[in-house]
């Protein structure tokens, strides 16, 4: 009976793939930074309202809701996130984006943007399987929401729509549901018990020196210098501090320092990444950067001790181990197992738990190769999958249109109505 609802409701999907193609299309070509995707969420929408659904607009900024009320049975949250990233794109696609746009987040400056992490399909697939779901109402009971997160890359959207309310509009749902387009073969559904994702702690450094004249150092400290050291030095945590049994990642992603070439400035700043999967392993590489960068400073007889500010921070992704086994067999069922296979850990980190946590429900968080397949196994086989697969982020990142736009869409459907009841009947 499930394969049967599911072949319904997923019947419409190749009459509809034309139209989703469009919108991801537009979608990629028109991208918007955190919490600014305005024109984004009006697009959302106006398409869950022309499929029936009610819709929230505003939550959290830029967030949107749809609800669609469709008898009683379970409530099933399915969530996408929509915002892009200040990458300048290098894809050469005829849809490439050449939007400009001020970053708040980097000092008001004017910055390429570009969806360089898929959150442009990820709202594609969620249109396509509301619209699905909706035409199909006779195949399911319960109460669906849709949820088009704003401002994943900075780590507050999540938490800025629970904030506001997102979760009051319906019952408490019985599971939260949501996935990601990664670099892997187009057609793969990996899903992966317990955790699944890194926690991430971004910080900012400000390092001080004394400026002066480039000619006349021996008058100053230089914050430049200071800064490389700092760089380096942070670089020995991971192998030196780190048991080889542990995983953490410690990346300096951005350093600004100076204004000119014969002009040795009064100070450097510096962002840092760091992704962890344990809580002590996190503390432990956390109090290692205060100790270096403290250290450091004071070594080259810094004017004043360093400030380090927190960014953001997003916590580790973990499934529910009872869900994501039972969703796991559902996809091996409908994909086939050389489809559907477990994922690896991630050291990418999302927001996306926060419903799960606000909600008290169980949540499944899954990841969709997009890439065409023959040039995933080609570098893989040659041992250059690093080199030469674009990953999320990447200003080359473009997920191949088929069959990721179909393979995200059936996903999220068939994860729906493994929770939605079956239509009673009379």
């Amino acid at each position: 009976m499930t394969t049967d609802r599911r072949a319904a409701v997923l019947a419409g999907l190749p009459e509809l793939l034309p139209e989703l193609e469009e919108l991801y299309r537009d979608l990629h070509r028109h991208p918007e930074l955190s919490f600014a995707e305005h024109e984004t969420a009006r697009k959302l929408a106006a398409r869950l309202s022309t499929a029936g659904y009610e819709v929230h607009t505003g939550i959290g900024g830029t967030g949107v809701l749809g609800v669609l009320r469709n008898g009683p049975g379970p409530v099933v949250l399915l969530r996408a996130d929509i915002d892009a990233l200040p990458v300048q794109e290098r894809t050469g696609l005829e849809y490439a984006s050449t939007v400009r746009a001020t970053d708040e987040s980097a000092g008001g400056h004017e910055v390429p943007v570009m969806h360089a992490c898929g959150h442009d399909m990820h709202a594609t697939w969620l249109t396509g399987a509301t619209r699905l779901l909706a035409r199909q109402r006779d195949q399911w009971s319960g109460t669906l929401l849709a949820v088009f997160q704003p401002g994943e890359e900075v780590g507050d959207g999540a938490a800025a729509m629970v904030r506001d309310g997102v979760l009051e509009h319906a019952p408490t749902p019985a599971v939260v549901l949501g996935q990601h387009v990664v670099p892997g073969p187009a057609g793969w559904v990996l899903t992966r018990p317990g955790v699944l994702m890194a926690a991430t702690d971004a910080l900012r450094i400000v390092l001080h020196g004394r400026g002066g004249h480039g000619s006349r150092p021996e008058t100053t400290v230089d914050p430049a210098v200071l800064a490389a050291s700092v760089v380096l030095k942070l670089q020995t945590i991971v192998s030196r501090e780190i048991a080889a049994t542990e995983q953490a990642v410690v990346t300096v992603g951005s350093i600004r320092v100076g204004t000119a070439h014969n002009i040795i400035a009064d100070q450097a700043t510096l962002e840092v990444n760091v992704r962890t999967f344990e809580e002590p392993v996190r503390e432990r590489v956390l109090a290692a950067i205060r100790r270096i960068v403290g250290g450091e400073a004071a070594a080259a007889g810094a004017p004043h001790p360093p400030e380090i500010t927190e960014i953001t921070r997003f916590p580790v992704t973990s499934n529910d181990e009872a869900a994501t086994n039972e969703l796991a067999t559902v996809f091996q069922d409908h994909f086939g197992a050389q489809r559907a296979m477990p994922a690896p850990l991630v050291t990418g980190s999302e927001d996306f738990g926060e419903f799960g946590r606000a909600a008290g429900a169980p949540s499944v968080f899954w990841l969709v190769g997009g890439l065409d397949e023959g040039e995933v196994t080609a570098a893989a086989a040659a041992g250059r999958f690093e080199q030469d697969v674009p990953s999320n982020h990447s200003a080359l990142f473009a997920p191949v249109l088929h069959p990721t736009l179909s393979t995200g869409v059936e996903t999220l459907v068939v994860a729906a109505l493994r929770w939605l009841d079956a239509p009673t009947v009379g």
